[in-house]
């Protein structure tokens, strides 16, 4: 049950205190009617019940407040960034839509919104934050790069108020995520002053003892510190100043979790560690007073400045090459531009001095955000070429296509998935569901049907779209194909197919190859492996697994492979083959053409779903055999007779009598034989009827039991009937009739 969001007296001053800095911060950035928009929203929202305390119990009006100074303050956010801070509240209650956001304040703002309504969708997935791969889908997701930076500046703001919560349990998960996800994202786009509060502040939450070890070891050592900074920077000041250097300098204590790391890493206590303190030299470049310039003048004047001061520097103090980290020539990705040096300072300590000018230090400051507002200023060799791109369209104040520049080269060739469980994985773009069961395992790959992908079926050769939950489906009865080759796209996966192939084709040529074997043992034919070599050749196979691939499938006779083999052992051995004397069709008589057309049946059909063991006949009109479709008929005497769904008398039987028509299906397979009809036509060449004879006595468990064949004009036309087990079997038999020189058509009666 939802209750009414209610200010108490500190929250109702607070956020009116909150409202008055923003307006000053932003007022001049705002649309006429925006502050009287935004109330009636909030508002609306409040007398609905939508907006809500969230699990710490914190008001997510001020909360919002909050976060949105703290994003105009550290990452430069102006109207459309703040608005949509404010108004998300409105529209996670649910009532509020983006499209009315859009209307009310543009799409720059309904953008934003979208984006962080599509994160939060993510986190519904349950998905394990501890990777790279999910902050790589969070970018992918955002749309707009306002987005992360909200996100960055709300979790800051988040972990500065939850201290006090009895809620640990959360506690612990937000901690957990600022550490994996968020600090690491802030690093990622320069934001250094906020990645030392996350980490620092995770780091108090989940390692509390660590983290007081550390900040108390600090506090005492205070003033011992900052006396030594002052001894340091005193020498360093007069002679910058006698260079004519314009500068001011900040000493700055390491973050405890940065000091934690080192203490993990070296194995060592708070007093192993060295370099506790850095020294920044910030140098007045005067850029602004002199004018713009040129790109490379006004880089190349920031530059000698630094390395004048770095020259002064290691000329007073001992530097340590190995700690020399130039950023100047070769800048970071994120705009990170800086001289880093450690040198031995009085008694003996080491000191970490970082040189930098104004500018590059409040890119260091607020990262990308920051980095962008310098217009003209390119960066060095090094520099990813879509970070000026991004720079020039925040100054066109274009937030999508920042977006779209900063994750140019990145992440256009990959998709982001997540298994049921929340993991998530990378394929490269195009990559289908074959792919992402074969990840998974051979096993799972090789009988993969399709899969379920955010509770929707779709079929194996679906491709993957970023964020997709996907389920895999599997059948015993699945096998690798080779067209699967050209479905995946990862060479994980094309490897595992082939292996799979490669086994398939080694059973299929065992199974071939025995009943080959069977075969001339039971017709006294000797196996010689060269004969067979050249049978191969002789019927056209370039390899020999092909050969016996068609001989299991059935593409291939076996009795026909057979009689080549038998023809080309007799000319290889010099010996004719024999000659059997060769009849016309109208000259053919069979041995006993009065024989009684007769079946066993110890088949089981399930009358009306579930009735077993009800007796029943096989309608003489249709001649059904197991695996036909058969639907049954009650007699007027009651007995049950059982019809094929094609047969002639159905349409009449569903007309007049459809009361009497009862579901059936085969059921069990016994032992049963039926005798079918199979009426043939082809034309009258000698020796045709011995073919289609010798094809059906050579197939096992198929028994010739009558011919009946008229031959006139040179074609011949009759009927045959045999004793088959099932519709399976019959239809190889046919397929392998109308492979018969001179057979035109081979129908079931």
């Amino acid at each position: 049950m939802s209750y009414p969001l209610v200010f108490t007296k500190e929250e109702r001053h607070e956020a009116a205190e909150l409202l008055q800095r923003l307006r000053v911060a932003i007022a001049p950035y705002l649309h006429e009617g925006d502050e009287q928009h935004v109330r009636d929203f909030v508002r609306e929202s409040l007398r609905n019940n939508e907006i809500q305390r969230d699990v710490f119990g914190l008001n997510p009006i001020t909360m919002s407040f909050q976060t949105a100074l703290l994003a105009i303050e550290e990452e430069g956010l102006k109207r459309d960034g703040v608005l949509a801070i404010i108004l998300y509240t409105c529209v996670a209650g649910g009532r509020r839509s983006i499209d009315e956001i859009g209307k009310a304040f543009g799409q720059d703002v309904a953008t934003i919104i979208h984006g962080l309504v599509r994160i939060q969708e993510l986190y519904k997935k349950n998905p394990v934050i501890e990777s790279e791969n999910f902050r790589n889908l969070l970018l992918s997701f955002a749309e707009d790069m306002r987005v992360i930076l909200i996100m960055i500046a709300d979790r800051v703001n988040l972990m500065r108020h939850i201290r006090d919560t009895r809620n640990e349990e959360a506690k612990r998960q937000v901690s957990e995520e600022a550490s994996y996800l968020y600090a690491p994202l802030a690093h990622k786009l320069g934001l250094y002053k906020l990645k030392s509060e996350l980490e620092d502040l995770s780091l108090k939450y989940l390692e509390h003892d660590a983290y007081y070890l550390i900040r108390e070891k600090l506090s005492a050592t205070k003033k011992d510190r900052d006396a030594y900074i002052e001894k340091f920077i005193g020498p360093v000041k007069q002679r910058l100043t006698e260079a004519g250097l314009h500068f001011h300098i900040k000493g700055r204590t390491k973050s405890i979790h940065s000091i934690w790391q080192k203490m993990k890493k070296q194995k060592c206590g708070f007093e192993g560690v060295y370099d506790l303190f850095a020294i920044r030299i910030i140098i007045e470049s005067g850029n602004e007073e002199r004018g713009a310039g040129s790109d490379n003048s006004i880089r190349t004047r920031e530059h000698a400045l630094c390395w004048q001061a770095f020259a002064i520097v290691t000329n007073m103090y001992q530097g340590n090459p190995k700690r020399l980290r130039d950023w100047l020539s070769v800048p970071k990705s994120n705009g990170y531009e800086s001289l880093h040096i450690t040198v031995l300072g009085p008694e003996q300590k080491w000191v970490e001095v970082q040189i930098r000018t104004e500018r590059m230090d409040e890119v260091a400051e607020r990262g990308l955000a920051a980095h962008w507002r310098y217009k003209g200023v390119k960066s060095g060799g090094g520099m990813d070429e879509w970070l000026a791109q991004i720079r020039t369209a925040l100054e066109n104040s274009d937030g999508r296509m920042m977006m779209d520049e900063f994750k140019m080269g990145l992440y256009e060739d990959e998709v982001y998935v997540f298994t049921p469980r929340g993991d998530l994985l990378k394929f490269p773009k195009g990559a289908t569901v074959l792919d992402f069961a074969y990840h998974i395992h051979s096993r799972v790959g090789n009988e993969c049907t399709g899969a379920r992908i955010n509770n929707k079926v779709v079929p194996f050769r679906y491709e993957l779209q970023s964020g997709d939950q996907v389920e895999i489906v599997t059948s015993s009865n699945q096998s690798p194909k080779q067209d699967w080759l050209s479905i995946v796209k990862t060479s994980h996966a094309r490897a595992k197919i082939r292996q799979a192939l490669k086994v398939t084709q080694m059973k299929e040529a065992t199974m071939a190859k025995e009943l080959l074997e069977r075969r001339m043992k039971n017709r006294k034919i000797e196996w010689d492996e060269s004969v067979m070599n050249q049978l191969v050749k002789k019927l056209g196979y370039k390899e020999t697994h092909d050969f016996y691939k068609h001989i299991a499938s059935g593409q291939l006779d076996v009795n026909h492979a057979l009689d080549r083999y038998v023809e080309l052992q007799q000319q290889l051995n010099g010996q004719a083959p024999p000659q059997q004397p060769l009849q016309s069709a109208e000259e053919f008589v069979f041995e006993n053409p009065n024989e009684e057309m007769v079946y066993s049946n110890d088949d089981v059909i399930i009358i009306d779903k579930n009735l077993k063991g009800v007796d029943f006949q096989l309608a003489k009109c249709c001649h059904p055999i197991y695996g036909d479709k058969v639907f049954g008929f009650v007699t007027a005497g009651g007995g049950i007779k059982i019809h094929r769904h094609d047969c002639p008398n159905a349409p009449e039987m569903r007309r007049r009598f459809g009361y009497r028509i009862v579901r059936a299906a085969w059921s069990g397979k016994g032992s049963s034989q039926y005798s079918i009809v199979l009426h043939i036509v082809g034309n009258d060449d000698i020796g045709i009827v011995n073919n289609v004879t010798s094809i059906i006595s050579k197939e096992e468990k198929i028994m010739m039991r009558n011919i009946n064949i008229d031959s006139h004009d040179g074609l011949f036309s009759g009927n045959l009937t045999v004793n088959v087990d099932d519709t399976a079997r019959l239809e190889q038999l046919i397929k392998k009739l109308r492979t018969v020189k001179g057979v035109k058509q081979v129908t079931r009666i």
